[in-house]
C-alpha cells in the first residue's frame, strides 16, 4: 500500500489550500501532504488566501485560526458571504467552548489541536474528503436513478466499429464532442463509453436532459445556489467537477441556459444563484441531439455561437439498420436481460425469427429493439411478423442463447487467429469474461 492510499484513496485527488501565518507550518504541511495529494498552495495571511481562492477551487482549506489582523475563522465568515465552499479543517492551540461554537456555526468540518503528529493530520484530511465525496456520490446516484439503464454498445459492424476508433481518438483530449444520430441509437452510451476510456474515468459521468429541466430551476439545478445562511447547495455541474457532463437533447435548450452554458464554455467557471463568488470548473463537455441544430440555427432557433463551440467533433451514431449484423448479438443480450430482471422464461430465438429481425428496417433503433424483446418475453410470445418456428420458452429456449452466445464468442475468437484480448476487445467484455467463458466450456466437454 502507498503512501498516498494508506488513508483512503481520495487524497490522491485532492486540492488542498493551507493558510498559516507560521512558515514553519506551512513547510511542515506542504512537505507531509505533497506527495500525497494532487495539488497544494500556501498562504501566509488571510489576505494571500482570499486571492488564491479567487484563482481557483479548492477541495479542502486548513485553516490556522489565531493569524495576525484576523482570525481563520472570522475569515471563513466572511468568505462565506462572497462564496466560499470549499470544507474546512480548522487547526488552533485553544478550542474552548466559544472557539467550538463559532466553527461550527462557520460551517468548519473538523478540528485539530496543535501540535499534532502526521497520521493526525492525514487521518482528518481524509475524514473530510470521504465526507465530502459520500455526499457528492449520494446526490449524483439519486440523479443517475432517474437517467435510466446503461448498457455497453454492442456490436462488431463496419458502421460501430467506425465510431470506435473515433472514440479512442478522442479519449486522450478535452475537446467538446457532439453526437447526433435519430433516437435511439445510442448517443448517451456513446459518451459514456468516451468517458470510461478518458483520463477522467475515475471522475463522475453526469447527464442532463436538457428538455427535463424547469426553465426556472435552470440555475440551481445546473449552477447550484446559496441559501441564506452562505450554505452552497451545488448544482449538476459542480457535482460533476473533474469529469465529464453530456448535455442530451440540446436543440430543446431554454434560451436561458444557452446564454449562460456559452459563458461557461468560454472561461469554465459558475456563479451559484445567490453567490458572490465564480468557480472555477475542471469539466469536459459532451453534448447530443437528434435534431438539425445547423437548421435550428438558421431559423434562429439556436445560438450560433453556442452551436459553434459544441459542434468541435461530430460523432453521427449510425442507425440500427446500417449495422444489421449487430442485431443478433443485440437481441440475444436483451433476451437474457430481460427474462432475468423480469423473472420470466426466455423465448427461443430460431434462425427465422433472426432473419426477420435481421431484415426489419427498425425506425426507432436500438430502443425499438429492445422494447419488442421485453414486450415478447411479458407476453410469451414474439408479434406475428417475428414469430418462428418455435416461440416456446424454457431451459431449451436459454440453453439455445447459451449455445447462440458461444457461438458467437468463437466466432470472433477465430476472427481474432485465437487471440483473446483483441476478442474481448471487440466483444467489449473484459479478458477474464472470455477466459471464464472458455474454462466453463472446457469443464463441459470434458464432463
Amino acid at each position: 500500500m502507498t503512501a498516498a492510499n494508506e488513508y483512503g484513496g481520495m487524497l490522491e485527488g485532492a486540492s488542498v489550500l493551507v493558510v498559516d501565518d507560521e512558515p514553519g507550518m506551512r513547510n511542515f504541511l506542504t512537505k507531509i501532504l505533497e506527495p500525497r495529494v494532487n495539488r497544494i498552495a500556501t498562504a501566509a495571511s488571510p489576505a494571500e488566501a482570499t486571492n488564491l481562492l479567487d484563482e481557483a477551487h479548492f477541495d479542502v482549506v486548513i485553516l490556522d485560526n489565531v493569524m495576525p489582523g484576523q482570525t481563520g475563522l472570522a475569515w471563513i465568515e466572511e468568505q462565506r458571504r462572497k462564496g466560499f465552499y470549499a470544507d474546512t479543517i480548522l487547526i488552533t492551540a485553544f478550542a474552548d467552548l466559544e472557539t467550538v461554537i463559532a466553527a461550527l456555526r462557520a460551517g468548519v468540518s473538523d478540528f485539530l489541536l496543535k501540535p499534532f503528529r502526521t497520521n493526525q493530520i492525514l487521518n482528518v484530511l481524509a475524514r473530510t474528503l470521504d465526507s465530502k465525496h459520500l455526499r457528492r456520490d449520494n446526490t449524483l446516484l439519486r440523479h443517475e436513478l432517474h437517467a435510466g439503464e446503461n448498457l455497453r454498445m454492442l456490436g462488431n459492424s463496419d458502421a460501430l466499429g467506425a465510431v470506435h476508433a473515433m472514440l479512442n481518438r478522442l479519449a486522450p483530449l478535452d475537446t467538446p464532442v457532439l453526437f447526433t444520430g435519430a433516437s435511439g441509437t445510442g448517443k448517451e452510451l456513446a459518451a459514456r463509453q468516451l468517458h470510461q476510456r478518458s483520463p477522467r474515468a475515475e471522475k463522475p459521468f453526469v447527464a442532463v436532459n436538457c428538455a427535463a429541466i424547469a426553465p426556472d430551476r435552470v440555475v440551481a439545478e445546473l449552477f447550484g445556489a446559496v441559501d441564506v445562511g452562505n450554505t452552497l447547495k451545488p448544482g449538476l455541474l459542480l457535482l460533476a467537477d473533474g469529469g465529464t457532463l453530456l448535455f442530451d437533447e440540446v436543440a430543446q435548450m431554454p434560451d436561458l441556459l444557452q446564454a449562460a452554458l456559452l459563458r461557461v464554455l468560454e472561461d469554465l467557471r459558475i456563479r451559484p444563484q445567490g453567490g458572490e463568488r465564480e468557480i472555477p470548473l475542471n469539466l469536459r463537455f459532451l453534448f447530443a441531439t437528434n435534431a438539425d441544430l445547423k437548421q435550428a440555427v438558421d431559423e434562429g432557433l439556436f445560438r450560433a455561437d453556442l452551436y459553434h463551440r459544441m459542434n468541435v467533433v461530430e460523432v453521427e451514431m449510425p442507425p440500427l439498420k446500417e449495422r444489421s449484423e449487430d442485431i443478433v448479438e443485440l437481441a440475444v443480450h436483451f433476451m437474457e436481460h430481460f427474462s432475468a430482471v423480469l423473472g420470466m422464461r426466455a423465448l427461443r430465438l430460431d434462425a427465422e425469427t433472426l432473419l426477420k429481425l435481421r431484415r426489419y428496417d427498425w425506425p426507432g433503433n436500438i430502443r425499438e429493439l429492445r422494447n419488442l424483446i421485453e414486450r415478447s418475453v411479458i407476453l410469451g410470445a414474439f408479434p406475428k411478423e417475428f414469430a418462428g418456428n418455435s416461440s416456446v420458452s424454457g431451459p431449451r429456449a436459454i440453453e439455445d442463447l447459451d449455445l447462440m452466445v458461444q457461438r458467437h464468442i468463437l466466432h470472433i475468437l477465430d476472427l481474432c487467429d485465437g487471440n483473446r484480448a483483441e476478442a474481448a476487445r471487440r466483444l467489449g467484455v473484459s479478458r477474464k469474461t472470455i477466459d471464464r467463458k472458455l474454462a466453463a466450456w472446457s469443464d463441459e466437454l470434458s464432463a
